[in-house]
């Protein structure tokens, strides 16, 4: 199992970066504008890759520091691209002590990635996330909108088979 993430090359396009623009100059002038502007952004690719974030500052006229210590605090901010099936296993106290860590360890062997990566198809993306609140049902999977719970890593298998 590797202990690396996997790189997704970075492919916006020519109109992608023509609505950046345009989002950069409605709020180039406005006190505080970094953070509308990121969530345009977000919305626009998916995501704030280093390569957005750099156009973001360079638009704005502010250091990418700035950029990329807002796009890292807040949550609703994603820096990796995220998978057609977003894959979450909850690390809360409940499902920590019921074996979320094994059921982890299964996912990232099946998946062949780690959390907070992609998967080299770009089909799965893998979190391990904070307290879902499904505590009754600990261990928690999610995947997209669907929930697995009282899992066991051999559950692992059957479950993304669904989705491959």
């Amino acid at each position: 199992m590797p202990n690396t993430k996997t790189v997704v090359p970075f492919r916006g396009t020519k109109e992608q970066e023509a609505k950046l623009h345009e989002v950069i100059a409605k709020h180039k002038n406005q006190p505080g504008a970094t953070m509308p502007v990121l969530q345009e952004v977000q919305a626009i690719y998916g995501y704030l890759p280093e390569e957005v974030q750099i156009m973001v500052a360079e638009g704005l006229g502010i250091p990418l520091t700035e950029v990329y210590g807002i796009a890292s605090f807040y949550s609703q901010f994603a820096l990796n691209p995220k998978g057609e099936y977003q894959v979450s296993v909850c690390m809360g106290t409940a499902c920590y002590v019921k074996g979320a860590g094994a059921v982890l360890d299964r996912v990232c062997e099946v998946l062949d990635c780690q959390p907070g990566s992609i998967t080299k198809d770009g089909r799965f993306s893998l979190e391990a996330t904070r307290c879902i609140g499904a505590c009754g049902l600990a261990p928690v999977m999610t995947i997209n909108d669907d929930v697995y719970g009282r899992l066991k890593p051999e559950d692992v298998d059957d479950i993304l088979k669904k989705y491959m």
